[in-house]
């Protein structure tokens, strides 16, 4: 198959993620800038660049990508950029959010402007700054992260989950919306015989 001047090899080991063509919704735009690729959409913009070892085509609203030469790692480079452009054009036009709860007495999070500020146990506060591209809100006892990159928004809430694990005998603690605690179960008091 040729693209350009490049020649592309059938791959034994074909990408089943890579080779399919990428949909551009009404509305998103996606600019080819060397290898940078930036994504615009209704809620922002996104740039990802692009594998040296893969090219990429627009045709009729629609991403093809395909790999430069045969080389087993290009197979996987080939469909995580896929994977990402997906999620990037997704992002742009309905974004991303992950929810995450608090558990434990007078444990509580509370927004302090853009930043969320939580109480879990320690002797003081912990803030955590909302980095660019990031909104928090609080509803009760749920955090919701939300924003257009979806690795951001993963990384976030991960971050706020470690601040206090939930708690293997007890539960208390930050755990994701729907997260199932498997708990120990707590020392028994064995009465001692004389």
């Amino acid at each position: 198959m040729k693209y350009g001047n490049y020649s592309f090899i059938k791959l034994k080991f074909m990408s089943r993620i890579g080779r399919k063509p990428i949909l551009i919704p009404e509305g998103v735009e996606v600019k080819i800038e060397g290898q940078n690729i930036v994504t615009k959409g209704p809620k922002g913009e996104l740039n990802f660049n692009l594998p040296q070892t893969i090219k990429i085509e627009i045709k009729e609203n629609k991403i093809s990508l395909f790999p430069l030469n045969k080389i087993k790692e290009n197979s996987a480079l080939w469909g995580t950029a896929g994977a990402i452009l997906a999620a990037n054009i997704k992002g742009v036009t309905e974004g991303y959010e992950k929810k995450l709860e608090i558990e434990g007495l007078g444990y509580k999070a509370q927004l302090e402007g853009q930043d969320l500020v939580l109480s879990v146990g320690f002797s003081h506060t912990i803030k955590v700054k909302a980095p660019e591209g990031i909104k928090f809100s609080v509803e009760k006892n749920t955090i919701t992260v939300s924003g257009i990159d979806k690795q951001k928004v993963g990384q976030i809430a991960a971050e706020i989950r470690m601040i206090k694990k939930p708690d293997p005998y007890k539960g208390k603690g930050i755990r994701y919306a729907g997260e199932i605690i498997k708990k120990k179960p707590g020392k028994k008091v064995v009465a001692t015989t004389k």
